[in-house]
């Protein structure tokens, strides 16, 4: 335990050690960030006030933007502060506050877009039935529940991440507090824990990445008179593929499963062989 040290605060690296070109950094970013506030604002006024405008994929939109507002906020004026003042400290409570608003504004634009295009899907396979399912009560619970969502996975993110304590330097390699600098510092994630659970997890994300994959060039081709042999390989490796490799990744490589096959290739062999 000593080399475990109470970290009250951090230190963002930024973009650079020449004040003059974190400066001119600060700037670009500052006029970027009010050029994104000026649209996403534009977007949001002109969808509340244009009547023509009140169909449920505006009200996503206008969510969309303000949710693009609200993660923009998050870290571009902090930094252009430190970018002219040159102080670079930041506090646990800001960091945490970063950490928090940015899982919870990230996740849920994931939401909301998830939630728009579950919207062009039944105006595009459904129209004669749109206006009945996506209805005013659908939309609101849609939005409230990616909104609640969002906030949820922000306190349990931030909460698992800032329980832990952090170790050696306090010194962050970014313009605010992002989730990879803070999983290098923390006491308990090693290397050799971090190689196991990215070992443990690779198969897993694999199986899921070839069954995407290929149900999304499948399903989303644009459709043909002639099936080509590419169509026929794609859906013989959606249909085919992740059924093999599930029992090897979800059974076979576990011990539970590995224990019970031994005993049952003891059992097998004493039922062949009792003396």
């Amino acid at each position: 335990m000593s080399n475990v040290t109470a970290i009250t605060g951090f230190i963002l690296m930024g973009f650079s050690d020449i004040h003059e070109l974190e400066t001119l950094c600060g700037v670009t970013f500052l006029l970027t960030y009010l050029l994104t506030l000026m649209s996403n604002f534009l977007t949001i006024t002109l969808i509340t006030l244009d009547l023509k405008l009140q169909s449920p994929m505006y009200f996503f939109l206008k969510n969309l933007s303000l949710l693009d507002i609200f993660l923009v906020s998050v870290t571009i004026p902090n930094f252009f502060v430190h970018s002219l003042t040159y102080n670079n400290s930041i506090s646990t409570l800001g960091c945490a506050c970063q950490v928090f608003f940015m899982a919870s504004f990230g996740s849920g634009e994931v939401f909301v877009l998830t939630v728009m295009s579950y919207d062009r899907y039944v105006a595009v396979c459904s129209p004669l039935h749109y206006d009945a399912i996506m209805n005013n009560v659908t939309c609101m619970l849609m939005m409230g529940a990616s909104w609640s969502t969002a906030l949820l996975l922000g306190v349990m993110y931030t909460a698992a991440i800032f329980s832990m304590p952090f170790c050696g330097s306090n010194v962050i390699s970014q313009i605010f507090c992002d989730v990879p600098s803070l999983l290098r510092i923390l006491c308990t994630p090693t290397s050799k824990g971090q190689s196991k659970a990215f070992a443990t997890c690779i198969p897993h994300l694999t199986v899921f990445t070839v069954f995407i994959a290929t149900a999304c060039i499948v399903y989303l081709k644009p459709p043909s008179n002639v099936p080509s042999i590419t169509d026929r390989l794609f859906s013989v490796l959606y249909t085919v593929l992740p059924p093999a490799l599930n029992p090897v990744i979800y059974s076979l490589r576990n011990n539970d499963v590995k224990c019970a096959l031994r005993r049952l290739q003891i059992l097998e062999k004493y039922r062949q062989d009792p003396l």
